[in-house]
């Protein structure tokens, strides 16, 4: 190669270099005696620093949202438990009731077919013009409801309901004040809906007749 050729390639490598050297001191940090050193600045520091607290908080938020939806999920389970025994408990109550009516329903059935006749036969007292239209409600509101005769005396408190397969009320299961038990035909009972009480049509004695009624 001749030398005024050498000398050009020497110049274009010195160029390059030249030009390169910007560049490497733009990616490479000096120390306090000028030479290249890859430590951050404190600014650069400061800065990651921040970005890395950025990241902390957004990881606490994510972290609080998800411990506040567990938690709100664990009440909406615990609510929807609650809910779901009280909707058991209330339907094995139901059933309950429902057992119970079928019972005193078979009670009470048999009873009027065995002693249809002496039924039949006791002494009842002519409705007075204003029981005319009143009867005896379907609902629940007879139950431990008072029982008084025409005359006002009371006599007892109705304990029990038969009812025909519509839920109608048949009769009525009537615990006497003397401690007896029995059992008043709907046709025989009035509701007094004005003092939530019952009225029936029997004489005192006749009840106490009635009381001593069995089967078996």
């Amino acid at each position: 190669m001749k030398p005024h050729n050498l000398l050009a390639a020497n110049g274009l490598v010195l160029c390059a270099f030249l030009i390169a050297a910007p560049a490497m001191a733009q990616n490479n940090h000096l120390d306090a005696k000028g030479m290249p050193t890859n430590h951050s600045t404190p600014a650069e520091q400061a800065q990651t620093a921040d970005l890395n607290n950025q990241v902390t908080e957004a990881n606490g938020e994510i972290s609080a949202q998800d411990n506040n939806n567990r938690s709100k999920y664990q009440i909406e389970q615990q609510q929807y438990q609650e809910q779901l025994k009280q909707h058991q408990a209330a339907q094995e109550k139901y059933q309950d009731q429902k057992a119970t009516y079928r019972n005193q329903t078979a009670q009470y059935e048999a009873l009027r077919a065995r002693f249809r006749n002496e039924r039949a036969a006791y002494h009842r007292y002519e409705w007075p013009s204003r029981f005319a239209e009143w009867r005896l409600k379907n609902d629940g509101s007879m139950l431990n409801a008072r029982v008084q005769l025409i005359n006002g005396d009371y006599v007892g408190n109705v304990v029990g309901v038969a009812r025909a397969s519509d839920g109608v009320i048949e009769g009525l299961e009537v615990a006497l004040d003397n401690g007896k038990v029995v059992w008043i035909d709907s046709v025989d009972a009035r509701f007094d809906s004005a003092h939530g009480e019952i009225v029936t049509d029997l004489d005192a004695s006749d009840l106490h007749h009635m009381a001593d009624e069995h089967i078996g």
